[in-house]
């Protein structure tokens, strides 16, 4: 196993520990739960970029790595519903979502279509991290009800996260019938 693919099942082992500090409900817990959540989204960058640079992609890589992100986005989601801090169904479109592009990229494979992650999946992705940091913290700073505005910052992600969804089966079908009419047969 090389070094990105490590990093990516580091960012798996790290759930488990984010999730039981982000339950606690004390502020040491939610800082302790944001440093595990920006460390596992920094070895997400990093893993990509090694892979890249080094000319380490690898078929396990390109598998686990985005299994990964959504592992750990869906969770630290679930969890925030059963702490009442999003609604269900924003979740619920989002892990919806993760699932049928998994999906359609596994029918894209089976087809011969190569399906990597666009602008729009990757700025989905950014988003959601983005508003996860808030969320996670949830304590007023200086002020600023980061609760809120995380909610709001989910929002957005969950518009860009629809959008992206749309986006992969729009490219999806134009890839199927290209290849169809290469390949009449």
């Amino acid at each position: 196993m090389n070094l990105p693919n490590k990093l990516t099942m580091f960012r798996i082992i790290l759930i488990p520990f984010f999730l039981i500090c982000l339950y606690m409900e004390n502020p040491t817990a939610r800082i302790a739960a944001l440093v595990l959540f920006c460390i596992a989204s920094l070895t997400d960058c990093l893993d990509g970029y090694i892979a890249r640079k080094y000319n380490l992609v690898t078929n396990f890589g390109k598998f686990l790595d985005p299994l990964a992100d959504k592992l750990l986005i869906c969770s630290i989601l679930i969890e925030m519903v059963g702490l009442r801090w999003v609604p269900a169904w924003v979740v619920i479109i989002i892990i919806i979502r993760e699932l049928a592009v998994t999906g359609l990229r596994a029918i894209a494979a089976d087809k011969g279509i190569v399906m990597a992650a666009d602008r729009f999946g990757k700025s989905k992705t950014v988003m959601q991290i983005i508003a996860l940091v808030p969320l996670i913290v949830h304590y007023p700073f200086f002020g600023i009800p980061l609760g809120l505005l995380g909610a709001i910052l989910l929002y957005v992600a969950l518009i860009l996260t629809i959008f992206s969804g749309v986006n992969y089966f729009i490219l999806f079908y134009r890839d199927w019938r290209l290849s169809l009419s290469a390949n009449p047969s």
